[in-house]
């Protein structure tokens, strides 16, 4: 068991560690709990009752949150001609064809998330083991490969987030800072936990969300009562 300082020690102290709290509730203990002196970031880790090694049971997709993430999203856009306009006037931060490709080679990685046209994927999946292990590789499926460049640009931007379940079973997510305050992170975790229940793969059996868990960077993970987020989401 790794070895917790005082502030953390003091910072379980505040809640009971075994409770299940109600959304709200989980929520807001999570922000007490934070004690770090910058803003931390809001996380939630949710427990899915799905089998990931199986792809019918591949849980996947993105979310806009309504409040965004609190911190600027640099954009990477992979596109080529006209496309390359509409993404700079988007907000992109790096905009490019088979040069941006070749920096990327080069080591250039000043970017948080990247989009591309589908005519420039064959290219970029020439440099998938570099995007692909840090996340940044664009797909299809979450809205990052798409002729409308100019609307990814813009989510992403906005605080579009993408998620996918490990092997485990769990989900990560990021929910905003702590400065946020309770209403805005209980607003951004609807969104996101709406999402994910409208992708329930037809294949999963059982219990679908299975175990939530909220916490700050630096902070304690404050259990949430799944069986009831429902209806939170629904107010």
């Amino acid at each position: 068991m790794p070895k917790h300082g005082k502030k953390f020690r003091n910072a379980v102290k505040a809640y009971d560690a075994a409770t299940a709290y109600e959304m709200p509730e989980g929520v807001k203990l999570a922000l007490e709990a934070s004690y770090a002196k910058f803003d931390e970031t809001v996380d939630v880790a949710i427990k899915l009752g799905v089998d990931p090694k199986y792809s019918d049971q591949m849980v996947r997709g993105a979310v806009t949150l309504p409040h965004g993430l609190g911190k600027e999203i640099r954009v990477a856009a992979f596109c080529q001609g006209d496309k390359e306009a509409e993404a700079k006037e988007a907000g992109a931060d790096a905009v490019g064809g088979d040069d941006l490709v070749q920096q990327v080679k080069d080591g250039w990685l000043e970017f948080d998330k990247a989009v591309a046209t589908p005519d420039m994927m064959a290219k970029v999946g020439l440099i998938g083991r570099v995007l692909g292990p840090r996340g940044l590789m664009p797909n299809a499926k979450t809205g990052t490969v798409t002729f409308d460049i100019g609307t990814a640009v813009k989510e992403l931007k906005a605080g579009k987030v993408e998620f996918k379940v490990d092997k485990a079973g769990i989900l990560h997510a990021p929910l905003g800072k702590v400065s946020f305050g309770p209403e805005k992170i209980l607003d951004n975790m609807r969104a996101l936990v709406d999402t994910v229940i409208r992708l329930k793969p037809s294949a999963a059996k059982g219990t679908y969300l299975q175990s939530i868990t909220v916490a700050t960077t630096m902070g304690p993970g404050v259990k949430v009562e799944s069986s009831t987020v429902q209806k939170y989401i629904e107010a």
